[in-house]
């Protein structure tokens, strides 16, 4: 089987946009859902309700710039646990649409990331999704858990890996 960016991204996308619901849920069940939406690992550093949609906005902006069409609109107004899971359902349904020809054809478009000071960075498909896109998914989805985590809910690797639940196997006896 050769090398897909679709299968190598787009499943890990969904999957983990799915665990960031479920420990949204478990979150809910133990703490208060208004200190923990604003909630913060540093001063400096983004919110968990924007962790969250910096994470939805990485995987639906990877399908988009790779396939060359444009990501569904979403105006960065959740501001309830119940309003960034529904995020979550928009981003993987629209991940759901994208066709993994198309998303793979991008390996060599050229992608070119604009900051909002004018600076940015140009790459081809393939060194975007795995030297930007990916980590910088994943970078909000771990930052989002560990808000959770210093919030003291009670979570573990187990939840933010919940999507391996199906490979899981007993230890030998």
């Amino acid at each position: 089987m050769s090398y897909s960016l679709h299968r190598s991204a787009v499943p890990g996308f969904i999957a983990m946009l799915g665990n960031l619901k479920a420990i949204l849920d478990k979150a809910a069940a133990q703490k208060d859902e208004a200190a923990l939406i604003e909630a913060r690992l540093a001063p400096d550093m983004f919110a968990l309700a924007r962790q969250i949609q910096i994470a939805s906005d990485a995987a639906k902006g990877a399908a988009a710039r790779l396939t060359g069409t444009e990501a569904p609109a979403m105006p960065d107004t959740e501001a309830s646990f119940a309003e960034l899971k529904e995020r979550c359902d928009k981003t993987i349904a629209y991940l759901e649409t994208i066709d993994p020809a198309a998303f793979d054809a991008g390996a060599d478009r050229e992608v070119v990331i604009t900051f909002p000071n004018g600076a940015g960075i140009r790459f081809d498909g393939t060194t975007f999704l795995t030297g930007f896109a990916v980590p910088n998914f994943y970078f909000h989805a771990t930052a989002a858990y560990a808000i959770l985590r210093v919030e003291g809910v009670d979570l573990g690797k187990a939840d933010f890996l919940a999507h391996l639940a199906p490979f899981m196997f007993p230890p030998p006896a």
